[in-house]
């Protein structure tokens, strides 16, 4: 399966530092995701003042929204991997809330997760 998407992107670009696959807008350590947090969470906030908060172009707040609005199969797999550490390490257990210590994650079991 190709995982390269065919649009070309102004503002965003993978982060080759970053575990994460999804984009990082250009220069930044902040993901794409953050940023459309900010724009579709319960009291969203409007994309200009993103771009204000973040001393960023409007033009590269908007490219991120599309950009997640668009589902990227390496937005996906960036979900699923965090859902897989979570629930190795116990966090999703009900009773995590009552004792917040998640269990420690052998590195194999780490790495095997990352390759999923």
């Amino acid at each position: 399966m190709n995982r390269k998407s065919a649009t070309v992107y102004t503002y965003l670009a993978p982060n080759p530092k970053s575990a994460y696959k999804q984009l990082f807008i250009k220069g930044t350590r902040i993901r794409a995701r953050v940023l459309y947090g900010w724009y579709a969470c319960d009291e969203p906030m409007p994309p200009e003042e993103i771009a204000r908060e973040f001393n960023l172009p409007l033009e590269a707040v908007h490219e991120a929204i599309a950009y997640c609005e668009s589902n990227p199969v390496e937005l996906q797999e960036d979900y699923a991997r965090e859902e897989a550490l979570s629930e190795a390490a116990g966090i999703n257990e009900p009773e995590y809330k009552l004792h917040p210590i998640p269990r420690l994650l052998d590195p194999q079991v780490i790495a095997r997760i990352n390759r999923s």
